[in-house]
């Protein structure tokens, strides 16, 4: 549904103009003040300012245009929900700058550029201002940076903005996360003690970082399971290295949080609980301290900020005295331990007893009772189905219910009020996964109820030949998602000049987020820049999408392992997968004529390990049962 923004762009505009702001442009980016990719509803101002509510875009806003970058997930969702007062900028395609380098290379000379402070990284601040600088360094003329403290949106916001969650934090018992708190404080500080120089503290915004260190869960995101909060890490000098196995941390948590429940308690006595507000001043604290500190010692860097940090978190304690790094515990949690391992397995099979009743269910209402069930109704039954299981803690994002065309929107989230009804001689794509307190489950289908056309047989079987690809995978240690493996997804798919415009596969949190770095197999930089480790966690979700007509896309999620291989070149050692997806893939999708004898055992042998993992535990529903029992015949 389109938003009409005509009166939200012009009070916009009259707050940019005042001369307490007097800026020409305004940057309105998708993430919160910790970064967050999916944030909570009161943090959605890009969204409410255009009307996308995709989760990821950046809105420029200037005094006669106003923008929006985005990637190839969301050129047809933003498209569609963007009203003619936007123009879509498809980062990607040629031609096409990323919303950094529109601000560096396409505004007028002397622009002044407004900025949340607290929503723009450290990072993208120094990599703006170093571009205007470099640009031109001997001219009068150069683009300024202006922080605005008082978010502009905000502002013209205000009267129905959704006040900011405040719900309980409660601790993630030791036989789910498989460490104590002490002892991850303990590798975390081994981990930045090779630093140079070692850090005296280090500043985490990220909140799975948080509740991952600290055990923690939450509520206050939807889908995601984190809470509000910051926290300082203190590490002791090198002077005090027998200390180093009891370093201390401050965890800011909002007021609602702390008084749920005696979490000081559980936490030890270690960590230190103060209010989430107090965050900025006990960072100018830390700083001046420091700095005295950094004085005597020739302006040592001595406190570590990650790369995601927001520029006020940098200002706070003073950018003389901080290095900014990828976050220590970014890699630390995405190498999950044996206990966390065995979660994801344990849990993904209890989805797939949900899956297994829902798909089930859906074709029989669909092909034998002729019921009329809308996009939503199948996402609330899924839903319904889930929620019975042992563990179950929620959804880990909104579920993709998509018929027909809106299979071709990549990241489709159907509409209880205005939504198509599923049709059985349409493809029917579902996204879907869950929030247990033993893992986090992501899983995508693709089924036809009716008899499939040439052309969706043969696009379903160029995915699922990418899909085994990456599966069937053997590959070096140092090897990284963007190397070789996403050209692998792509392949057969390329044979046939198609392609799809999103990453082959995403980091996935321990109950927590359903997006984990630092990881990925795709394209983008960041899939290049961190190796696939044993003990990652990663999907393989290759697919294809025909504009206004369907989608394909098969997931599974891996846990990325060693493997043992005949010869050892280089003593690298080799990693593979490990499928922990038990859900079907329909065979009625597949063309015969194009697979080979691997991929036909591939599929084959899948199927059963379905069949063998998940038919025990429909003993009590004979239509799921039946329904798994047809779909797992070999081909």
């Amino acid at each position: 549904m389109t938003v009409s923004t005509s009166e939200r762009l012009a009070q916009l505009r009259e707050l940019m103009r005042k001369p307490e702001n007097n800026v020409d442009t305004y940057v309105v980016p998708s993430e919160d003040q910790h970064g967050s990719e999916y944030i909570a509803s009161c943090d959605e101002r890009r969204a409410w300012i255009s009307g996308f509510n995709g989760s990821a875009g950046c809105a420029i806003i200037t005094l006669d245009k106003a923008l929006m970058f985005t990637d190839g997930r969301y050129f047809l969702q933003a498209s569609e929900q963007m009203d003619q007062n936007w123009e879509l900028m498809k980062q990607g395609l040629p031609g096409i700058p990323t919303w950094q380098d529109y601000l560096t290379t396409n505004l007028p000379a002397s622009a002044r550029i407004g900025i949340d402070p607290t929503l723009i990284t450290e990072k993208d601040f120094k990599l703006l201002s170093s571009s205007k600088e470099s640009e031109k360094p001997e001219a009068q003329d150069t683009n300024t940076l202006v922080p605005i403290t008082t978010n502009l949106v905000d502002v013209i916001w205000a009267s129905d903005r959704p006040p900011r969650p405040k719900n309980a934090v409660a601790p993630l018992e030791e036989k789910y996360s498989g460490e104590s708190v002490s002892s991850k404080l303990h590798r975390l500080a081994s981990a930045v003690s090779s630093n140079t120089p070692k850090p005296r503290a280090l500043v985490l915004t990220a909140l799975d970082d948080i509740a991952w260190l600290f055990n923690l869960r939450g509520s206050d995101i939807a889908y995601n399971p984190v809470f509000f909060s910051y926290a300082v890490v203190h590490f002791h000098s090198s002077e005090e290295s027998d200390n180093l196995k009891k370093p201390r941390a401050v965890l800011f948590l909002q007021r609602n949080a702390i008084e749920h429940g005696d979490l000081k308690s559980v936490l030890g006595p270690q960590i230190e609980i103060r209010p989430y507000e107090d965050i900025w001043e006990y960072l100018k604290d830390l700083g001046n301290q420091l700095r005295s500190i950094s004085a005597e010692k020739s302006q040592e860097k001595l406190v570590l900020i990650p790369d995601k940090a927001s520029f006020a978190v940098a200002q706070a304690v003073g950018e003389d005295i901080i290095n900014v790094l990828p976050s220590p515990i970014t890699v630390l949690k995405a190498i999950k331990n044996s206990t966390e391992l065995e979660g994801f397995r344990q849990s993904h099979i209890r989805d797939g007893i949900a899956l297994a009743r829902y798909f089930s269910w859906l074709e029989e209402k669909l092909t034998e009772e002729g019921i009329k069930l809308t996009e939503w109704e199948g996402a609330e039954q899924l839903e319904k189905f889930r929620s019975e299981l042992p563990l179950f803690k929620g959804l880990s994002f909104d579920t993709i219910s998509s018929t027909g065309p809106n299979g071709a929107i990549i990241h489709y989230s159907p509409d209880p009020k205005d939504c198509a009804v599923i049709e059985r001689d349409q493809i029917y794509l579902c996204d879907s996964g869950a929030q247990f307190l033993d893992g986090t489950t992501d899983v995508t289908r693709t089924w036809h109820f009716g008899t499939p056309t040439d052309e969706e047989k043969r696009t379903a079987t160029r995915v699922l030949q990418g899909h085994i690809a990456i599966d069937s995978a053997i590959f070096p240690n140092g090897t990284t998602g963007a190397l070789l493996l996403d050209s692998w997804a792509r392949k057969a798919l390329w044979k046939d000049g198609l392609d799809f415009r999103h990453g082959t596969g995403h980091g996935v949190g321990h109950y927590l987020n359903v997006h984990e770095g630092p990881h990925g197999i795709g394209t983008r930089i960041t899939a290049n820049a961190s190796p696939l480790k044993a003990g990652m966690i990663v999907t393989n979700e290759p697919g294809y999408y025909a504009d206004g007509k369907y989608g394909v896309r098969i997931e599974n999620v891996l846990i990325i392992k060693e493997v043992e291989t005949p010869w050892n070149f280089g003593d690298k050692g080799f990693l593979g997968f490990e499928c922990v997806t038990m859900c079907p893939i329909q065979t009625k999708l597949v063309d015969q004529n194009l697979i080979s004898i691997d991929e036909k055992l591939w599929l084959n042998d899948y199927n059963r390990k379905v069949w063998e993992k998940i038919s025990p535990l429909l003993k009590n529903d004979e239509r799921a049962l039946k329904w798994l029992e047809k779909e797992c015949q070999p081909i």
